[in-house]
C-alpha cells in the first residue's frame, strides 16, 4: 500500500477519498485552489498545497502544478477523485512518467474509451449490443442522412469526443440533419477540438441504467450489480438508486454480465462505471464507460457493503482483487439524491452564497456525503453540488419514505442560496417514480407540468453528471491545461507536461488580488 496519496481535487470527493486513506493508514495531502484555502479537506488533510487561484484552468485543471505539488510532499500516487483531470489520458501518462501511480486505468486504455466513437467498436467487438447508428464516426452530411435512413427517425447527432451533455444534437426530421450535423460539428470542434460525429437511433423514454466494476491489473474482475441514474437535468443526474427498479432478474443480469465481459475485454483496471440505455422492452444498449469512481457510489457500497474507494487504492498498488464475484451479494434498496445549490424554479441556475444554516440529516441508515459547515462560502467557481443524501432500507417503499424523512430534516439556508431539495421532493412524489416507470424524461415532464408554457426538452441519451464534469473542466480532446503564470522563475516543469501560450493567461486585472494576485506556485503547509 502507498504511504502517501495526493488527493487532486476538491469538495465532498476529496473528503471522500482522504477518509478512506486514513482508514487505511495512508498519509493525505490536498491540493486547493485560493477559493478553497479554508474547505474542510484542506482542514483535515496531512498536508495541504495552494496550485494556484479560482479558476479551474489555472488550479485544479493545471497538471504541472498538481505533478509538482506531488513531488513536493513525496507522494506515491494522485487520486483524481470524479471531473477534472479524473478521465485524462494526458495527465495519468504525465504522472506515469513522472513516478506516480495514477489511481485508475492505464493511459491507453483510458485514451480509447473517452473517445465515443472508439469505445462502441470495442465493445461491439466485445459483444455489448449498440443503439442502431454508425460505429464510426461520419464523414459527411450526405452520409448521416444515408445513416439515418437505414436506422429511421429521431436520430440523435453525437460529437465522438463528447461529454457532460453536450456534442449532441435529437433529430426527428429528414429536413433536419444536415443543418444540424454542420452544427454539431462546429460546435464539437470549438468544445473538444474534435470535429468528428457519428448518428445513431435516438432512443425515447429510455432508462439510464450503469453497472458498476472492478477490476484489478492481473486480470480479473467482478460487477456490483445495477444503478439506475434516469432522473436527470441537462443530463445531469439527481436522483439515484441500486438496484435498477422495474427490471427483470434476467435483464439485470444480462446487463451486469455484458458490462464486466466489456470492461475485461478491453484491460480496464480500477473502478469504472459502464452505462447503458434500456428501452421499454428490456433491451439494452450500450452507451459509454466511466474511468473513474461515481458520484453516486455510495448507493453500491450501501447495497453491498463494500468501500470502493478502499478498492481503488489497492488495485492501483498492485493487490489483487480481494473479492470474488460469490461475494458479491446485494441486499435492498439504496437511493441518494444531490443538494446542489441552484434553483429549480430559474432552470436550476446556480444560486452561490454563504450558508448560515447547515444542519443535514441523521438518523437509521442515513448517510450524508459533504464538505459543507455553517458559514461556508459556496462560491461561482465550481460544479454546485453540496451534498449527497443516501439511505438504506429492506426495500425501495422503505428506502424513498426514508429519504423524504432525510430531506425534511436538511436544514440549509443563506441569503440569496437555494437548493434543489424541494425539486427532488416532487420527483419522489411522483406515482410513476414511485412506481418504478420513469425515463430520462421525468425531469422535463415535471418542469413542464409546472409551467405550460414550457416547451418539453429532447432529453437525448444521457452522457454524464455534474460532477464528472465541472463547467469549466477540460474535456477530452481540448487544448492542454494551462500552466498558471507566475512573476517568478517557474518551478522546472514536470516530464510530459507541454508549455502553454501566452493566450491562455488572464490577464492581470483579472487574477484575484488585484494586479499581483496570490502565488501561483504550488505552496506547501502541513498541519
Amino acid at each position: 500500500m502507498f504511504e502517501k496519496v495526493l488527493i487532486a481535487n476538491r469538495g465532498e470527493i476529496a473528503l471522500r477519498v482522504l477518509r478512506a486513506c486514513r482508514e487505511l493508514g495512508v498519509r493525505t495531502a490536498v491540493v486547493y485552489s485560493s477559493a478553497d484555502a479554508d474547505s474542510t479537506p484542506v482542514r483535515l488533510a496531512d498536508e495541504a498545497v495552494r496550485i494556484g487561484p479560482a479558476q479551474s484552468r489555472r488550479s485544479y485543471l493545471n497538471a504541472a502544478a498538481i505533478v509538482e505539488a506531488a513531488r513536493q510532499v513525496g507522494a506515491q500516487a494522485v487520486h483524481p477523485g470524479y471531473g477534472f483531470l479524473s478521465e485524462d489520458a494526458d495527465f495519468a501518462e504525465i504522472c506515469a512518467q513522472n513516478g506516480l501511480t495514477f489511481i485508475g486505468p492505464p493511459p491507453r486504455v483510458m485514451a480509447e474509451l473517452a473517445d465515443k466513437s472508439s469505445a462502441r467498436a470495442l465493445m461491439r467487438r466485445a459483444g455489448l449490443p449498440l443503439p442502431p447508428g454508425s460505429v464510426r464516426p461520419v464523414p459527411t452530411a450526405a452520409a448521416a442522412v444515408a445513416v439515418a435512413a437505414e436506422i429511421g427517425y429521431p436520430v440523435i447527432v453525437k460529437a465522438a469526443a463528447g461529454g457532460g451533455g453536450r456534442g449532441m444534437t435529437v433529430v426527428r426530421t429528414p429536413a433536419e440533419l444536415p443543418r444540424a450535423y454542420a452544427r454539431t460539428r462546429a460546435a464539437a470542434q470549438a468544445v473538444f477540438g474534435d470535429d468528428r460525429v457519428y448518428v445513431e437511433r435516438y432512443l425515447t423514454d429510455a432508462r439510464h441504467v450503469e453497472v458498476q466494476v472492478l477490476c484489478d491489473q492481473h486480470g480479473n474482475g467482478v460487477h456490483l450489480g445495477t444503478r439506475d441514474c434516469s432522473v436527470q437535468r441537462r443530463h445531469q443526474k439527481l436522483v439515484e438508486e441500486a438496484p435498477a427498479p422495474a427490471l427483470s432478474a434476467a435483464t439485470l443480469e444480462a446487463i451486469a454480465a455484458a458490462a464486466l465481459r466489456g470492461v475485461l475485454d478491453v484491460g480496464f483496471t480500477g473502478a469504472g462505471t459502464v452505462e447503458f440505455l434500456v428501452d421499454a422492452d428490456e433491451r439494452f444498449h450500450f452507451l459509454e464507460i466511466n474511468c473513474r469512481i461515481q458520484v453516486e457510489h455510495p448507493v453500491t457500497e450501501m447495497i453491498t457493503g463494500i468501500d470502493l474507494v478502499h478498492e481503488q487504492l489497492h488495485i492501483a498498488a498492485g493487490v489483487p482483487l480481494r473479492l470474488r464475484q460469490e461475494d458479491v451479494r446485494p441486499h435492498g434498496v439504496a437511493v441518494e439524491c444531490r443538494v446542489n445549490v441552484e434553483d429549480p424554479d430559474r432552470d436550476f441556475a446556480p444560486t452561490p452564497g454563504r450558508l448560515e444554516r447547515f444542519l443535514p440529516p441523521g438518523g437509521p441508515f442515513t448517510r450524508v456525503d459533504t464538505h459543507g459547515h455553517p458559514g461556508y462560502l459556496v462560491g461561482p467557481y465550481y460544479d454546485s453540488l453540496l451534498a449527497k443524501v443516501a439511505v438504506w432500507a429492506p426495500d425501495r417503499d422503505l428506502a424513498l419514505n426514508r429519504l423524504e424523512r432525510a430531506l425534511d430534516e436538511f436544514d440549509v439556508a443563506g441569503p440569496g442560496v437555494r437548493t434543489t431539495i424541494p425539486f427532488v421532493r416532487r420527483v419522489l412524489d411522483d406515482p410513476g417514480f414511485r412506481k418504478g416507470r420513469y425515463s430520462t424524461g421525468l425531469v422535463d415532464r415535471l418542469l413542464a407540468a409546472r409551467d405550460p408554457a414550457r416547451p418539453p426538452a429532447p432529453t437525448g441519451p444521457p452522457a454524464g453528471s455534474p460532477a464528472t464534469r465541472p463547467p469549466d473542466a477540460r474535456p477530452p480532446g481540448g487544448p492542454p491545461a494551462a500552466r498558471p503564470p507566475t512573476g517568478e522563475p517557474p518551478a522546472a516543469r514536470p516530464a510530459g507536461v507541454p508549455a502553454d501560450p501566452p493566450a491562455n493567461r488572464p490577464p492581470d486585472a483579472a487574477r484575484p488580488g488585484g494586479p499581483a494576485g496570490p502565488p501561483d506556485r504550488p505552496h506547501r503547509r502541513t498541519r
